[in-house]
């Protein structure tokens, strides 16, 4: 889990005084604004009913998005976003695609607490990322490596989204290999030698300031998400127990037959990843609450019947 000293990223000439109110981009500020979820999960969701159910079951955010579709996946309508920002109380997050400042500029005059350059919309700019460090609030970005990952927080990201499985499956199997990768990455890296770490840099195709932070610090700098297949109780404590300092959990988990119910057990499990005996209460009945959409289509098919 994070500590305090997170809040302090790269050296002197990036970071001011937190104190002085008029640097509207004080990066560490943003940090901090992002450590306030750590030990929480973040629940995506498509309407104000999906989100009065997640602040109800104890998200710490909501993730707004357009309902999962074909074609071109874009910032959700302003409009939407301000009717889920007057009916919950919890903070909110809005997605941009990624490299789409103009975009990022709307959702940050309309007033989300956090950005999300979500690379698993379509992408806008294929060459290049937002500079996050023009912006007042805090941005996320996915990663599937240390090196990816070290490259966003020098684009100014505040937390970091380790991201796996994208389909929508609850296939866990590919958040966990790159949580482990990046988690493994920095225990090698905590073993260097401090010559070492210039080569290492160039393997990772990491900054060199960063990488340097993260081997002081053991772990990130900024604030480390799991995402992708997180639909179980279990599926959340694995992540906190790899390292996580807390979890995203996709939209499919509304399609449940008691979504409250399968959030609710989410959150527990991310508060109380260590006790097994709260994980197997909370993961009690659940195991007819989330199918995947090729589950679905399986049993149907079985059935001889139409998915």
């Amino acid at each position: 889990m994070a500590d305090e000293s997170a809040v302090t990223v790269y050296g002197n000439n990036a970071i001011t005084d937190p104190s002085k109110n008029n640097n509207k981009n004080n990066f560490s500020v943003k940090v901090g604004l992002a450590q306030m979820l750590r030990g929480g999960a973040i629940v995506e969701v498509t309407t104000v009913d999906q989100a009065k159910i997640a602040e109800s079951a104890g998200a710490c955010c909501v993730i707004v998005s357009e309902p999962a579709g074909s074609g071109i996946q874009r910032m959700l309508d302003p409009a939407v976003v301000k009717q889920i920002q007057r009916s919950v109380n919890v903070p909110v997050m809005a997605k941009a695609r990624v490299g789409h400042f103009v975009e990022a500029q709307i959702l940050e005059a309309v007033g989300v607490d956090y950005i999300d350059e979500n690379e698993l919309d379509s992408v806008a700019d294929e060459d290049h990322f937002i500079n996050k460090h023009n912006f007042q609030i805090p941005f996320v970005c996915g990663c599937g490596s240390l090196g990816e990952g070290l490259r966003r927080v020098r684009e100014g990201a505040a937390m970091i989204r380790t991201q796996g499985d994208r389909s929508g499956s609850g296939n866990i199997a590919e958040t966990v290999k790159h949580v482990r990768d990046v988690m493994g990455k920095i225990r090698v890296l905590t073993n260097m030698d401090e010559d070492e770490v210039f080569t290492f840099a160039k393997e990772l195709g990491a900054p060199y300031d960063i990488l340097a932070q993260t081997k002081q610090m053991g772990r990130l700098p900024v604030v480390n998400f799991a995402s992708g297949g997180i639909v179980t109780p279990a599926d959340a404590a694995l992540m906190m127990q790899l390292g996580c300092d807390g979890v995203f959990v996709g939209s499919e988990v509304f399609n449940s037959v008691d979504p409250y119910k399968s959030v609710r057990a989410i959150v527990q499990a991310v508060r109380n990843y260590n006790d097994a005996h709260i994980l197997a209460k909370v993961s009690n009945g659940l195991n007819d609450v989330v199918a995947s959409s090729s589950e679905v289509a399986d049993v149907m098919t079985s059935l001889n019947l139409d998915p």
